[in-house]
């Protein structure tokens, strides 16, 4: 008796979990991956700087850009690419090399995150960087953005450069 609730449950289960939505995934891009990107499709480019310790970070990630119109935006009309601050590789973008700068133990920022995030010679995150398909910046915004201001910068940006 036992055996064919659990046996039952676990059929409902699994029909719920099939029937249940796929959602959409943000497509990320790296640096390096830019330049031939640009070479199929030309786009702007928006750059998500952040750090792991950032708590507004945190909460941009979780609801701004898991918003189903932000996602199908930047999905589907920018290369979308995130930075970590701290990232201690060498990046390899627009024929320059960006390295880490250790400034402690386990502390340091990557030159890339310098300078793509400075905003009025501050970086604070979270920081937004708008590149155009050249990889030039035309919009830089530092601080947290809630799905509807982020959907009406990419809506007014990709209608006034779709032209161009």
């Amino acid at each position: 008796m036992f055996m064919k609730k659990k046996y039952k449950i676990c059929i409902i289960m699994a029909i719920v979990i099939n029937l249940m939505p796929v959602y959409a995934q943000l497509k990320s891009f790296k640096f390096e991956q830019l330049d031939s990107l640009q070479q199929t499709q030309k786009r702007h480019s928006v750059a998500f700087i952040y750090t792991e310790w950032c708590s507004f970070c945190k909460v941009m990630t979780a609801t701004t850009l898991k918003n189903k119109k932000v996602l199908n935006i930047l999905n589907e009309k920018f290369y979308y690419l995130t930075l970590d601050a701290s990232e201690q590789r060498t990046i390899i973008f627009n024929k320059s090399m960006f390295k880490y700068n250790p400034s402690g133990y386990n502390l340091g920022i990557n030159e890339l995150a310098i300078a793509l995030g400075t905003v009025n010679n501050q970086l604070t995150y979270p920081t937004l960087c708008i590149l155009n398909y050249k990889n030039e910046i035309v919009f830089q915004h530092s601080g947290f953005l809630n799905s509807e201001k982020l959907m009406q910068l990419l809506t007014n940006l990709y209608t006034t450069t779709k032209t161009e």
